[in-house]
């Protein structure tokens, strides 16, 4: 009896000692445990190489004879499933061979001469100019081939094109007369301005509204409040006539002093 009792003491006594032991070792609850950043060793990917692009051969500076016939086989082909391909050989052969494509113009077939103007836009050549003039008065030829080779012949030469402009703002045609308001805004001249003011008071509504944005452009006046989509003929006249007069007026102004204003200015 006594024995087993002093076994159990002693059992006790070494379970307490080693619960003590073991709470002084381990590290407190509530301690925050702490990541340590390792950089990992990095190895970009190789650079990826590349075949050799063959470079295409440049445009020529003259056109040979035998450069010439092909360009003139090519013309007809500008209207078909190969346009696509037959513009970009014009393209390549660059500003040579303006005197070629101008052929275009008077040949049958509007998608064929439509896509010819295109091409003269890609090539950006002056000297297509007074042709494109020709067909954009051309009362004979069908409207947007007209309205496109306007728009062409304003971006590469707007004074050139100036007079032609003048002209058409009178054309039977409205989509003639809506793309002479929109390219306008291109040609920066006061006779612009004055044309678009007239063309205010078109009897198609849509091509005045086209002079009107122009005008803004052109001049940053947005003019007094109207409403241009529900308004007459006649409320248009007036209207132009208002910008007619504000026109008149900033034209007499034009290089005059600034107006001295009529109190010092505040220290």
């Amino acid at each position: 009896m006594n024995v087993n009792l002093v076994w159990v003491v002693a059992g006790w006594a070494f379970l307490c000692y080693a619960s003590v032991s073991l709470a002084e070792i381990a590290p407190p609850v509530a301690q925050p445990a702490y990541v340590m950043p390792v950089q990992i060793p990095y190895n970009a990917p190789p650079e990826p190489e590349f075949p050799e692009v063959e470079q295409a051969t440049p445009a020529p500076d003259v056109l040979s004879e035998k450069d010439l016939q092909r360009a003139e086989a090519l013309l007809p082909l500008l209207e078909g499933r190969q346009e696509l391909y037959v513009i970009g050989e014009f393209v390549h052969l660059g500003k040579p061979v303006v005197p070629v494509l101008v052929k275009a113009l008077k040949m049958s077939g509007s998608r064929l001469r439509y896509n010819a103007i295109e091409t003269l836009s890609i090539i950006k050549d002056p000297q297509a100019v007074p042709d494109l003039l020709d067909v954009a008065k051309d009362g004979e030829e069908v409207t947007r081939v007209r309205a496109h080779a306007l728009r062409v012949a304003v971006r590469l030469a707007p004074v050139e094109a100036l007079p032609t402009l003048q002209t058409l703002m009178k054309d039977p045609a409205d989509t003639v007369r809506r793309a002479v308001a929109f390219e306008c805004q291109n040609v920066r001249r006061p006779e612009s301005v004055s044309l678009l003011i007239d063309l205010l008071a078109d009897e198609e509504k849509y091509v005045s509204i086209t002079a009107r944005d122009s005008l803004w452009r052109l001049t940053r006046r947005g003019g007094p409040p109207h409403d241009w989509q529900g308004s007459t003929h006649e409320q248009r006249i007036a209207w132009s006539k208002e910008w007619k007069a504000w026109w008149e007026e900033a034209l007499k102004n034009r290089g005059a002093p600034p107006n001295k204003p009529q109190s010092e200015p505040v220290s």
